[in-house]
């Protein structure tokens, strides 16, 4: 005999395994790596909105949940914020707080669309003009003492 036997069938499926196996990590691998990118990318957003916002006077989340809510793209706040559901949602917040028939539009504080405009500004800032469309007819007072 030469030395060279003929191939066994279970070397053959430990072979199929083993680079299946190997497929599946180096898939996994990439997933991770993009996702750790996007993470790296949502942790400077939320420190440039952070920034932001503290520059402005206004008080700011914290910093996770910055990032688990807004991530890297601003999630639901940049999804259209001039739709008309965002604005029935909006005008449905700047009112009195009574319900029914006795629910009457207020004028709200300077600051209550303005931190909303910053994470515009910092997230998506091509929605922005969109957005300061739908607020720009609404009064806003300095109702707010402190």
């Amino acid at each position: 005999m030469s030395g060279y036997e003929v191939e066994d069938p279970k070397r053959t499926w430990i072979y199929w395994v083993a680079i299946g196996l190997l497929v599946v990590a180096m898939v996994i691998g990439l997933f991770t790596f993009s996702s750790a990118r996007a993470s790296q990318q949502a942790q400077d957003k939320a420190d440039q909105l952070t920034a932001a916002l503290q520059d402005a006077g206004l008080g700011a989340p914290s910093h996770d949940q910055i990032v688990r809510v807004l991530g890297d793209d601003g999630g639901a706040l940049c999804e259209d914020p001039g739709s008309a559901l965002r604005k029935a949602i909006l005008f449905g917040q700047l009112v009195n707080g009574a319900t029914g028939p006795g629910q009457r539009p207020i004028i709200a504080d300077n600051r209550v669309v303005q931190g909303q405009l910053i994470a515009l500004q910092v997230y998506c800032p091509d929605e922005l003009a969109d957005f300061k469309d739908t607020v720009q007819d609404l009064d806003f007072g300095d109702v707010i003492r402190g």
